[in-house]
């Protein structure tokens, strides 16, 4: 049995004339009464499975072991005589061969949880037991949901069991001060890492609502670590049940906060950690519903000194709060918010000078970063405040112990001259930046502050711009030598491996030989291609003396096989060069671009990661932008169709492949379309790149792009199957809304194929395809002729459905897609030609309003408003102008919620007359007043409504 496990190809060739003995040893040695060679009867067995899982009649014949593989389990376990070997097997076999189990789907799982909530095993036992059903819950999550249903609550508290089991020792917990310091609680983090997989396997319809209830009841118990367990655990399922969660995430927050004031601070940490990690998760609709419940708890904990722990978590909570969050709601916080971090500054600062403690020092110049890049201009204010003592902290934290300190103050320091700018910035910044390129030279390469030197070169580039150009020479030099890199390779015996050294990585190829790469450099290589394509993109013809030399090193690059890095920053380059040259003429240009897209055409055939082919495709787009239609020949044109029709094609076959591996028979429909792996995100990414390809041909070309449209359009009408993944429609979708934007002529012959899905579309399950829809019928009333009215008029019912619906604002994505509705309704009823009485329509169109979240949208939004309300139109005004207040609410909402982007010049005219249409109501200050009352504003709208009547007042204040 060991020579089987060892070598499981051992038969060779003949193996086909061997089976039937095969079989006879592996059922023999199952039940034979020695529990040794019965446990490695299941190592054996399970190896030479596996090295055959093509072999459908070979599985098939050994299919009848697998309940003994589970007696083997079960009496391993029981008896504990033996290692967790055979669970581990049951755990490659459900991962590899997951039909194998399925008949004994639910005996294993019962087993299995029986295991690991006996806290009398072994850790190992129970380690692998629940490994085992997470494998299960991953290789075969249809089944689980169909066949186990009852089982995942049980399943979950499998998890939060092994959760709770954590450390009693509070003070040495305490005294940590060192935020990379990992807890040694094995089973904890087990417990969670398994709870994350499963509810990204099983997705949030199966595991939301069984884990609320569980964690429901954890939350009440005097136990802390049932407490501890249940927020770490709310945390956790996040993005697995991220489409269920979303929706109730108010509730979920207002659970959570009251346990930042637990008595117990392991619970008060937990609950920063949820708070953290759901302001990732859930971006931007936490920030934008729930930001009083969260910064005012997250800052009270922030300033508790008393335990450094949960104060640094907090902070970190507040960085991650700040990373997605609207610049408007973070700067109605910004002085309550800054007047504390000023305050853990000054303090942990003397902690640093007295007793060496730096544990939210470090965490508080990082959240202080972070708030400066989300308040941007917001933070002006702080500037004179913050920056001596940041560049005090810089020049006096020099003892090797303070090297993050060092490292996390620059980066500090370079994102808030990023957000404060140029003007404020400059003399600083030119003195932090003679100040380290002096340092660099002298770190070792795996100096903690290094990665913050360069992140902070990149940001100071970008805040200097041009000015920035004079230490380009100083700074080139390293990096060109780093970029230029070429790693040693070796092939080697499996003797001469010397697997401990870590400059050296070696991979197996067979035959006792190993393919070894240095890798010393690698990185270093990576990190210097990074900043070569921030200094491209920020200082763009002041780069122009380096063009040539960057040019040729990434032709080499696109083709280098040691790091998918390398290649990712080749095609992030491209275009940022041609950008760079385009001062000295279209003809200095092309000469860059004849030379690039051959390269990225042949990259793109050969490249096997996912996440560098969304780059290769990015820069043939992009590329497309920079060089506009003088640019291109048609010939290149005729290339690019090609290759946009190849990577269709390459993205169908492996979609094919993947349902082929996937097959399931208790697969749901509804399932296949929601489930969003890693995988389905790589590939959803590369179907939205070949969709900014086609935007971009037709955005340049226009009408003279149809004909190489026509070739592909085969492949973009076959992702409108409602049966396929949402992203597939969305995207498919945006294509045609590209079409019809820039070509409606050439959209109208093409209608009939797929006018009927796009009207499916805009009631569809998902806020992203409906977006994509209502946003093309949009365009269609806006750009389109007489062709498309009876598309129009058909598809104002399903839009009113839409905007409608159940939840339709509950997410970020459903309130873009709402919005996206409601534009288009008012560009049908503006611009769309159709034959029908708006009376009825337009009562609705208000109740809609105010919008505020679409900047883009609102233009077209609002200047129908105000055609309505400018025109006296009835139905507007309401009976004796009753429907003034309701107006008067909708124009000041619109304000003070952010509808428009002010720096764009489109919505100077429609703010303009909504301001007129104010003024003209407050004309008539006794009419006003009375409207005012019946409006009932809040103080917040009060103040939009002073700064409307009195703008130069609003600037001043």
């Amino acid at each position: 049995m060991t020579l089987i496990e060892s070598v499981p190809n051992i038969f060779g060739a003949d193996q086909d004339k061997f089976l039937p003995g095969i079989k006879q040893i592996m059922d023999s040695c199952l039940a034979h009464p020695s529990s040794a060679v019965r446990s490695a009867a299941v190592k054996a067995y399970v190896s030479f499975v596996i090295e055959n899982d093509e072999d459908e009649r070979l599985v098939k014949m050994l299919s009848h072991c697998v309940p003994l593989v589970v007696e083997v389990c079960k009496h391993v376990v029981e008896t504990e005589e033996g290692d967790d070997g055979p669970l581990q097997c049951l755990s490659d076999l459900a991962s590899t061969i997951p039909k194998l189990i399925t008949s004994q789907l639910t005996n294993i799982l019962n087993m299995c949880i029986q295991f690991v909530n006996n806290p009398e095993k072994n850790e190992s036992y129970r380690h692998s037991s629940l490994e085992v059903i997470t494998s299960i819950c991953e290789s075969t999550p249809s089944a689980v949901k169909k066949r186990a249903h009852a089982l995942i609550p049980e399943i979950l508290k499998s998890c939060l069991l092994l959760m709770t089991e954590m450390d009693d020792d509070i003070e040495e917990w305490l005294a940590v001060d060192d935020v990379d310091e990992e807890e040694d609680e094995e089973s904890a983090n087990i417990g969670m890492s398994s709870l994350d997989r499963i509810a990204c396997s099983l997705g949030g319809k199966a595991v939301f609502q069984p884990f609320v209830d569980i964690a429901r009841h954890l939350l009440q118990d005097g136990d802390w670590k049932r407490r501890h367990a249940a927020l770490m655990g709310l945390s956790t399922i996040g993005e697995g049940c991220q489409r269920s969660m979303e929706p109730k995430i108010e509730t979920v927050v207002g659970t959570i906060v009251p346990f930042l004031q637990d008595q117990h601070p392991r619970v008060r940490y937990a609950a920063c950690n949820a708070l953290g990690q759901m302001s990732t998760d859930f971006a931007p609709t936490l920030q934008k519903k729930c930001h009083e419940k969260v910064v005012v708890g997250l800052i009270t904990a922030l300033i508790d000194l008393s335990c450094p722990r949960v104060a640094t978590h907090a902070g970190a909570a507040l960085v991650n709060f700040s990373e997605d969050c609207p610049k408007q709601v973070i700067s109605a916080y910004l002085p309550v918010i800054m007047e504390k971090l000023e305050f853990v500054l000054e303090n942990t600062f003397k902690k640093l000078v007295e007793q060496g403690k730096k544990l939210i020092l470090e965490q508080v110049i990082t959240t202080i970063a972070s708030v400066a890049d989300a308040a941007q201009d917001q933070f002006v204010t702080y500037y004179s405040k913050l920056m001596p003592p940041l560049k005090f902290i810089l020049e006096q934290a020099s003892d090797d112990r303070f090297k993050t300190l060092r490292g996390k103050t620059i980066e500090c320091i370079s994102l808030i001259g990023l957000a404060v700018g140029k003007d404020m910035f400059k003399e600083d910044a030119i003195t932090i930046m003679t100040l380290l390129s002096n340092t660099m030279s002298e770190l070792a390469p795996d100096d903690p502050q290094c990665s913050y030197m360069i992140s902070s070169w990149t940001r100071i580039c970008k805040v200097l711009g041009s000015d920035f150009a004079p230490f380009l020479p100083k700074v080139m030099g390293p990096v060109m030598r780093a970029a230029s890199y070429k790693p040693d390779v070796a092939v080697l015996e499996d003797e001469e491996v010397q697997h401990d050294d870590p400059a050296w990585q070696f991979h197996s190829i067979g035959e006792n030989k190993n393919f070894g790469i240095r890798t010393s450099g690698l990185e270093e290589k990576v990190t210097a291609c990074d900043m070569i394509v921030c200094y491209a993109r920020e200082l763009k013809e002041a780069f122009a003396p380096f063009v040539d030399e960057v040019a040729e090193q990434t032709l080499t690059h696109l083709r280098f096989i040691f790091h998918d890095g390398v290649r990712s920053s080749a095609a992030e380059t491209v275009p940022l060069l041609i950008e760079c040259v385009k001062p000295q003429g279209l003809e200095r240009m092309r000469s860059l671009w004849t030379r690039f897209l051959p390269a990225l055409t042949a990259a793109l055939k050969t490249e096997t990661d996912l996440d560098v082919t969304v780059e290769l495709i990015s820069a043939v787009s992009e590329s497309i932008d920079v060089l506009g239609r003088n640019g291109i020949t048609p010939g290149e044109l005729s290339e690019i169709s090609v290759l946009v029709q190849e990577q269709l094609n390459e993205y169908e076959k492996r979609r094919q492949e993947r349902e082929a591996e996937e097959a399931d028979e208790d697969e749901d429909p509804e399932d296949a379309n929601e489930k969003m792996n890693a995988e389905n995100e790589e590939e959803a990414a590369v179907l939205a790149r070949i969709s900014d390809v086609v935007h971009s041909c037709f955005e340049t070309f226009g009408p003279d792009f149809v004909s190489f449209f026509d070739p592909i359009f085969p492949a973009v009408v076959h992702l409108l199957d409602p049966k396929r993944h949402y992203a597939d429609r969305q995207w498919s979708i945006c294509m045609l809304d590209d079409l019809i934007e820039f070509a409606p002529q050439g959209a109208a012959n093409y209608q009939r194929q797929f006018i009927d899905a796009m009207l499916r579309a805009v009631e569809d399950e998902y806020p992203e395809v409906r977006q994509a829809a209502a946003y093309g019928f949009g365009v269609m009333a806006l750009k389109g002729d007489s062709e498309f009215v009876p598309a129009l008029a058909a598809a104002l019912g399903p839009l009113c459905n839409c905007i409608a619906r159940p939840g339709a604002r509950d997410t970020e994505e459903g309130v873009i897609a709402t919005e996206n509705a409601i534009a288009a309704v008012a560009k049908i009823l503006k611009y769309g030609q159709i034959n029908i009485d708006p009376t009825q329509l337009i009562p609705l169109f208000l109740s809609w309003l105010p919008t505020w979240e679409d900047k883009e949208e609102s233009v077209h939004i609002y200047n129908y408003f105000c055609d309505l309300v400018e025109t006296n139109h009835a139905s507007v005004l309401g009976v004796d102008n009753s429907n003034l207040p309701r107006l008067l609410d909708i124009i000041i909402s619109s304000f003070h919620l952010g509808a428009f982007d002010e720096s764009d010049e489109k919505n100077h005219s429609v703010m303009m007359r909504m301001q007129a249409i104010v003024k003209t109501i407050a004309s008539n200050e006794a009419i006003f007043q009375s409207l005012l009352a019946q409006a009932n504003l809040d103080e917040g709208r009060l103040v939009t409504l002073r700064g409307i009547l009195d703008p130069q007042q609003q600037a001043q204040h």
